[in-house]
């Protein structure tokens, strides 16, 4: 075995857009069909903050036929003027530095879905080309990066009244290997989601390869999102609970409803990042839903003293819900965001939510007794399948033990003084013998 030499010359230092083309899995989760469209999420996701902090109300996707897809909004426009201390404009700083933004200033952004700071420096990083195109005090200014550096001086190519960003850009095929091809339907799931989330936000995703084009638009926010996702289910209650509150800065709002089906639908939000994977407020979330639903059960005397009280399974089982939070400084397990870590959200969203629903409760008795009713009959029915499960297991213990053939069971008393053999003639002959 040959020794290889390993000393200062073998440590590699990458650094801003080179370490983001040399490891592109770290920044956007992986190079396949996922991470190519989490390009565009992180685009758009800049656009949402504006439309977050109160600028922006329409933001329009395009898949061009050359391979290429652009995201512009109307909001106020990426900064043009020269970074102090970068000496550079502002835009250039934000899309070939990582970690520049104006996400970390509460003044710009008192909410915002990056963590990181790495969105659209890594979607530049990790393009064949991006242009982009800033409206702002007038003037249309214009810039072309390849490969993540600008070939071009940022520049005015006319005059406009009004004001906002457009990016386009065209993904690198020798990173994502798997293919370059924008899935519209794909694209168009996610865009859906943030209308329901951003109530009254207008979204407009075309396609100029197919022609296809689609426009969202929710004036009932998540309430429309639940409404949309029981649609083809049999809604328990008609009216939709839904309540929002806003404590220590951070902004809690769930919409939920229960179908008469058994399995649970629940979609977790955080700065309208899909966070698939929870985290603290689906935590907080669910422990008050519990807790909520066992207080009223057992203030109605619903079960017995010795009846088990319904788990967290079984008060979810049916529930389809929607819960988004919004907060200053998110804190997400990993650089795709999938999972929210910030600890004081779980005692935050549960605090709220077994306040609002248990004044729920007390306003609408008639679901909150269907609501209960239907998590005491998952209890006993789970009940029922642990007992049947253990009963099976101990016949199955005693046939094996037994080994006797066809209807004969093994006697359970060991003492033959106490035991005798009845024999009798068809299945029912021998009554309770």
């Amino acid at each position: 075995m040959t020794k290889e030499k390993y000393d200062a010359t073998t440590i590699q230092v990458l650094e801003g857009i080179e370490a983001v083309r040399k490891r592109p899995a770290m920044y956007i989760g992986d190079t396949s069909i996922r991470g190519l469209h989490h390009l565009v999420y992180e685009v758009v996701d800049n656009s949402i903050d504006e439309a977050m902090a109160g600028y922006c109300t329409t933001i329009k996707v395009r898949i061009h036929s050359d391979g290429s897809i652009s995201i512009s909004d109307d909001g106020r426009g990426i900064p043009v003027d020269l970074h102090k201390t970068e000496k550079k404009p502002a835009v250039e700083v934000v899309l070939t530095t990582l970690h520049a933004g104006g996400k970390f200033d509460r003044r710009v952004y008192k909410v915002a879905g990056g963590l990181h700071g790495v969105g659209v420096s890594v979607v530049n990083a990790l393009s064949e080309w991006l242009e982009v195109e800033i409206r702002r005090e007038g003037k249309i200014y214009h810039q072309r990066y390849e490969y993540g550096r600008p070939v071009t001086k940022l520049t005015v190519i006319g005059k406009s009244k009004s004001t906002g960003t457009k990016i386009t850009f065209k993904p690198d095929p020798e990173i994502f290997t798997a293919g370059v091809d924008f899935k519209f339907d794909i694209i168009a799931n996610r865009l859906r989601e943030l209308a329901f989330l951003n109530k009254g936000l207008r979204i407009i995703l075309e396609d100029e390869r197919s022609e296809k084009s689609v426009e969202y638009k929710f004036k009932g926010g998540i309430v429309s999102f639940v409404e949309y996702l029981n649609q083809n289910k049999n809604p328990l209650h008609k009216r939709i609970i839904y309540f929002e509150r806003t404590r220590d800065s951070v902004i809690a709002e769930v919409a939920m409803q229960y179908n008469d089906s058994y399995t649970e639908n629940v979609f977790t939000y955080a700065n309208n990042i899909n966070t698939v994977e929870g985290g603290s407020h689906l935590s907080g979330f669910r422990s008050a839903l519990t807790r909520t639903i066992n207080n009223y059960i057992r203030a109605q005397g619903m079960v017995k003293e010795n009846e088990s009280l319904p788990s967290g399974d079984d008060v979810r089982e049916g529930l389809t819900a929607v819960i988004s939070v919004k907060l200053p400084d998110p804190q997400f397990e990993g650089q795709t965001k999938t999972k929210l870590g910030n600890s004081e959200i779980q005692g935050i969203v549960e605090s709220i939510v077994n306040e609002e629903l248990s004044i729920f409760f007390e306003e609408n008795p008639s679901i909150a007794k269907k609501i209960a009713e239907k998590a005491i009959l998952a209890c006993r029915a789970r009940e029922a399948a642990r007992k049947a499960r253990e009963l099976a297991r101990r016949k199955d213990a005693l046939d094996l033990a037994s080994n006797l053939p066809g209807k004969l069971a093994d006697c359970s008393e060991k003492d033959p003084r106490f035991c005798e053999l009845v024999l009798v003639e068809g299945d029912s002959a021998g009554g309770s013998a």
